[in-house]
């Protein structure tokens, strides 16, 4: 970012790669109703090339929006089915050897693509989730000691059932971490569920490819030009300290109710997302608090882990962070 350029020439360039964005938002509408926190979240981890954990019940379209994404946009796409007799191997691909040549060849797994979608992520054993954790990271898989790197563009949009524990495995706190967004859904209203009801009686829409990843690149770029003043920096480092330590936020009950707190990740993490945030949903060439605490609950919600006492006391992540939002200083 060039802080001697105008917040005017900023919001120049995003009144002219926006209206890209804007389609894709158009055709997953075409097929999802509502949902439009989960539809900017898919949107705002696009732009910030991070990785998105949905968690909802089963029906709630997480699924269908994430297909909806994926037809929308110029990019490969693969579904995994995580079960739990799934191997890392089924995701990550392995040498196949070849008697007649005498030679190895490698046969890629479908983690060798831009957008995954890895359905019901918590169905499968640690080995497994752990499978993907260099693919996240580092954006590189490793085969027989050879590191393949993946696509710029590659994403991975996990859903997960909160309700069902048998035959699940939970997502290590690691795993969890490399996730810049859980993006909670819930129950549309009853306008919106009649009309999807009304919707199913005719005929399946279609979705249009309207965005390649050349548009997708120069969105990121002028995401990433977003002005962040040095008082909003600090407010949001303010904001994650304050999950760590009530000592060194002034935050009352919050050493009672966390029990870890979140790491530097999550710093860099509502930054991205604010940023993201202010592009999307105003349109600003500059982030204000206001943009932080939108994204806090969806950036720090996975990556704070609450004491028994909080459990006990039917405290959850939300209400904690919530609470952390309550009593920060707003700038």
């Amino acid at each position: 970012m060039n802080d001697t350029e105008s917040i005017s020439d900023i919001e120049s360039e995003i009144a002219r790669v926006k209206p890209v964005i804007d389609a894709v938002r158009a055709q997953i509408g075409n097929v999802i109703v509502g949902q439009h926190d989960m539809v900017d979240r898919l949107l705002i981890g696009l732009l910030s090339n991070g990785h998105i954990l949905l968690e909802g019940v089963p029906g709630l379209a997480k699924t269908t929006a994430v297909q909806a994404l994926s037809d929308s946009l110029s990019l490969d796409f693969k579904r995994i089915q995580f079960t739990p007799d799934l191997l890392p191997s089924d995701l990550l691909g392995t040498q196949i050897y070849n008697p007649k040549e005498g030679t190895f060849s490698t046969h890629k797994g479908p983690l060798f693509t831009n957008i995954v979608l890895a359905d019901e992520i918590n169905r499968a054993p640690a080995k497994v989730q752990s499978a993907l954790l260099e693919a996240m990271q580092e954006r590189q898989i490793t085969l027989d000691g050879t590191s393949h790197t993946l696509p710029e563009s590659f994403m991975v949009l996990a859903t997960q059932n909160p309700i069902e524990q048998e035959g699940t495995y939970p997502l290590p706190e690691a795993q969890s971490d490399r996730f810049l967004l859980k993006v909670k859904i819930d129950y549309p209203t009853r306008d919106e569920e009649a009309e999807i009801l009304r919707r199913k009686s005719g005929d399946s829409p279609t979705i249009e490819s309207v965005a390649s990843v050349e548009d997708l690149a120069a969105c990121r770029a002028v995401v990433s030009r977003v002005r962040m003043e040095r008082v909003v920096e600090d407010y949001i480092v303010d904001v994650v300290r304050a999950t760590r330590s009530a000592a060194d936020a002034a935050v009352v009950d919050v050493d009672r109710i966390i029990e870890v707190g979140a790491s530097p990740r999550a710093t860099l993490a509502l930054a991205i997302t604010a940023r993201a945030h202010a592009f999307l949903v105003a349109g600003r060439g500059y982030v204000t608090p206001d943009d932080v605490k939108a994204m806090a609950p969806d950036v720090l919600r996975h990556r704070i882990l609450l004491s028994y006492e909080a459990e006990a006391d039917g405290i959850g992540a939300d209400d904690a962070i919530a609470k952390v939002l309550e009593q920060v200083r707003t700038p």
